[in-house]
């Protein structure tokens, strides 16, 4: 959905069209098992972030507060931390631009707080340029060692995405990996 004035009305707007939408897959939920769901392009990328609970609690404390998402350059409305159920709109401007920015529905399908594991997943809803579910987990391991991993399942569903396939398929490449910097940038 492309922005048009992007003001605090216009995003209450989109916010609560939003809230009334349903997800634009069927597999929703699907990140948080091992296996991604057929039938979608899927990227996985996992970054290491160093050792023991206080490295895993400062970095899952980062990704439940949209951090891997602001230091990205994206920005989220309605803000405050994830939470299970919650809609947003990540917004997306290019510096210097003239042109509107994007703006990215999505809902948070799960949350995770374990002593191993924290994050969340959010899938797609309507107007997102894309179909499917991306999570964010940051684990560690049997031996303390601290990852975190960016997974996701897709397909581009908006006109403009697939017609231009091959860079809507870049800037995904690319934005998870700046997740995966701005999360280990954050704990360094």
């Amino acid at each position: 959905m492309v922005g048009t004035d992007g003001g605090v009305g216009d995003l209450q707007r989109r916010l609560r069209a939003a809230q009334a939408g349903a997800p634009t897959y069927r597999e929703v939920g699907a990140t948080r098992g091992g296996r991604l769901p057929e039938g979608y392009g899927h990227l996985r990328r996992r970054v290491h972030l160093g050792r023991g609970p206080e490295v895993l609690e400062r970095a899952g404390r980062y990704v439940l507060g949209w951090g891997s998402q602001l230091g990205t350059g994206f920005a989220v409305y309605p803000g405050g931390p994830v939470r299970d159920g919650a809609t947003v709109l990540l917004r997306l401007s290019l510096p210097g631009s003239r042109w509107p920015g994007l703006v990215i529905p999505c809902r948070v399908v799960w949350t995770v707080s374990e002593p191993d594991r924290i994050g969340f997943a959010y899938g797609t809803l309507p107007g997102h340029p894309e179909c499917g579910e991306e999570s964010f987990l940051v684990s560690m391991d049997a031996e303390g060692e601290v990852w975190f991993e960016v997974a996701a399942f897709s397909r581009l569903s908006a006109w403009y995405a697939r017609l231009g396939r091959p860079v809507a398929l870049l800037c995904q490449y690319l934005a998870i990996e700046r997740y995966l910097a701005a999360v280990a940038g954050h704990v360094a």
